[in-house]
């Protein structure tokens, strides 16, 4: 799957928002116990989901962020994935701008801004 580049920004949205559907459809008829490769170590279906959220909201920021859009995502998914992928994530600060500061795309306070990163979706428990 792919975007026409001829499609402009929304066309790459609208290939974001079907990429998206189709991983919601996956989870939905996963086993709960069924375990698949990734590079940075097996994981269950909500390690898939949290990381295919990830992809989606900062490839999504990505695209948008020289255009004249505001656009933050939910708090408690930003919450709910960086609980999930990145545990060592500060706690204290807006779940947006940790997503994006745990992905290298922006900094947080009193911490430098990241240059190399990674998720841990290894099923817990």
């Amino acid at each position: 799957m792919h975007a026409d580049p001829g499609s402009g920004p929304e066309g790459l949205l609208e290939t974001v928002e079907a990429t998206a559907a189709l991983l919601v459809a996956m989870v939905r008829t996963a086993r709960p116990r069924m375990r698949s490769f990734h590079v940075y170590g097996t994981s269950d279906p909500e390690g898939f989901a949290a990381m295919g959220i990830v992809e989606t909201l900062v490839h999504t920021h990505d695209v948008i962020e020289d255009l004249p859009l505001t656009w933050n995502p939910p708090a408690e998914v930003c919450t709910k994935v960086l609980d999930r992928l990145f545990p060592d994530a500060p706690t204290s600060t807006d779940p947006w701008t940790t997503l994006l500061w745990s992905t290298g795309r922006a900094e947080l306070p009193g911490r430098p801004r990241l240059t190399t990163w990674r998720w841990y979706g290894t099923p817990r428990g």
